[in-house]
């Protein structure tokens, strides 16, 4: 099991930027392709963003492809998701967890997510 701890959100205006931080703990965080979901209040879990152990390989919802990034730091066991451009429907709680996939069902050792808010 691997422990997640995300950090970085906050509120901020519409246009803005916020950058997310996914620590991880454990000698094999590094091992294991890693994503992101969010959940805002009332819907499903959504599916973000993911990358491959290497951080060779990376894929985006439609949503965010082209405004975040999802990168990796084996170094320091993190994986950042970077999001600029920001809109109110990209309100929710961004978690992290290690798997692969679009689906929820896929991961295992979630975060216990972190809140961002985007004002208009």
């Amino acid at each position: 099991q691997v422990q997640l701890v995300e950090s970085g959100g906050g509120l901020v205006q519409a246009g803005g930027s916020l950058r997310l931080s996914c620590a991880g703990s454990g000698r094999t965080f590094s091992s294991y392709p890693m994503g992101w979901f969010r959940q805002a209040p009332g819907k499903e879990r959504e599916f973000v963003a993911a990358i491959s152990w290497s951080g060779a390989t990376t894929y985006y919802a439609d949503s965010v492809k082209g405004r975040f990034t999802i990168s990796r730091d084996i170094a320091k066991n993190t994986v950042s998701l970077q999001m600029n451009r920001l809109k109110p429907e990209d309100t929710a709680v961004y978690s992290c967890a290690r798997g692969w996939g679009q689906r929820a069902e896929d991961y295992d050792s979630w975060g216990q997510g972190t809140q961002v808010t985007v004002s208009s």
